[in-house]
């Protein structure tokens, strides 16, 4: 495992570089698209790799209760099992736990939980969580942490740092396997003296990455990016940085510009299902009637399958008569532009032409409305944990 910065961009942090790992090179900066159950929802791996993909994340929390570790574990390890070659990268499964506030309970020893899927107890330590990953065999594993909702107050929030730092130092005594690379997490909400403090405490245990979490919860996008940028400037330069859960063009911008190497998010995949498509001028929706007769691609000069072979109008029909070819070439779209994206940063980084870019693409991007995206964010977070009672 080894990491080097190749490039480095004049007058902002945006950094190219080069992450080794025992299944492959990943090129950075980089996207991680999200196959949390060890798929990315309707791809297979090698349209994955046609899409210019070269790492994907799984999750441990959603592994372990299926089909079980001991399956995977059987079938020779996650690569073998999911049919995937290239570099893999295993959350711990914290956000999940976390996220069914209604469903757990912590203390200093781990957390104990009840499934979602059928509300059988089950107890995740530090050490186990570490145990999981090892035998899920991933190239990137991450430390158990506590990720605090946004709403948290500072004495809140710094419990739960306290919390993560504790378990992040077992997480680390206990890793044995040395073709994994052990990232630690940093916590501490939009409370930049916090985040500080969890640099300084993660640092001193020697991760071999580090990444930025409890971010993209429902806080505003000028607070986010003040944290990012105020923590990456503390973060060692000779290590990958890796922000959690932020996949929308605008964000990933902005976090190459401050420095981020690795990011992840279920978002293109999620709203490609939903009928919302990326566009170099702004998301659209294709199941609106304005492309019911809309006989171009979703984006004219596209590479992707979806634009090179149809028509917008015929991705509306789909969508419409909910076939499930709608939600592949969504996807397939989606996940395209944005590792395409990604690429086209890395080029632009390494002839410092990355700012000019920058500023260019975002001259002609459309975001989501910012008061409606915090809307949405709220109601999806609310609804991961009534999946639960939904289920009984």
């Amino acid at each position: 495992m080894s990491f080097e910065v190749t490039k480095s961009c004049p007058d902002t942090w945006a950094r190219a570089g080069m992450l080794t790992t025992p299944h492959g090179a990943v090129s950075t900066p980089a996207f991680a698209p999200v196959g949390t159950q060890a798929t990315v929802k309707s791809l297979t791996p090698h349209e994955l790799t046609s899409l210019g993909a070269t790492i994907v994340l799984s999750n441990t929390y959603h592994l372990y209760l299926r089909p079980g570790i001991e399956v995977i574990e059987k079938m020779g390890g996650l690569h073998r099992f999911m049919g995937w070659p290239g570099p893999l990268l295993t959350d711990s499964g914290g956000f999940q736990v976390f996220s069914l506030a209604h469903l757990h309970r912590l203390s200093d020893e781990g957390v104990l939980f009840r499934s979602h899927i059928d509300g059988t107890e089950h107890f995740l330590s530090p050490e186990l969580c570490i145990q999981l990953q090892e035998k899920i065999g991933a190239d990137i594993i991450m430390a158990l942490d506590v990720c605090p909702p946004y709403s948290d107050d500072l004495d809140t929030v710094k419990k739960a740092m306290e919390r993560t730092h504790h378990w992040a130092q077992r997480c680390h005594a206990n890793h044995k396997r040395e073709d994994q690379a052990l990232y630690g997490i940093v916590q501490g909400g939009v409370f930049m003296e916090l985040r500080r403090h969890s640099v300084n405490a993660l640092t001193c245990m020697g991760f071999d990455g580090y990444a930025i979490g409890g971010l993209s919860l429902g806080e505003p996008k000028e607070t986010m990016n003040a944290i990012v940028e105020g923590t990456v400037a503390l973060l060692p330069e000779d290590k990958p940085r890796y922000l959690m859960g932020v996949g929308s063009p605008e964000d990933l911008f902005e976090g190459v510009s401050r420095g981020i190497d690795i990011f992840d998010s279920a978002l293109p995949t999620r709203i490609a299902r939903n009928g919302g498509l990326f566009t170099a001028k702004g998301r659209i929706t294709i199941r609106n009637a304005c492309y019911k007769d809309y006989d171009e691609p979703i984006e004219i000069g596209c590479d992707c399958y979806a634009c090179q072979n149809f028509s917008a109008a015929y991705i509306h029909h789909l969508f419409k008569c909910e076939e499930l070819l709608a939600y592949r070439l969504a996807t397939i779209h989606n996940l395209r532009f944005v590792l395409r994206l990604m690429d086209e940063m890395r080029k632009h980084i390494t002839d410092g032409s990355f700012l000019a870019f920058k500023e260019s693409f975002l001259a002609n991007y459309e975001p989501a409305n910012e008061e409606i995206r915090l809307v949405q964010k709220e109601k999806w977070l609310k609804a991961q944990g009534k999946k639960f009672n939904e289920s009984f």
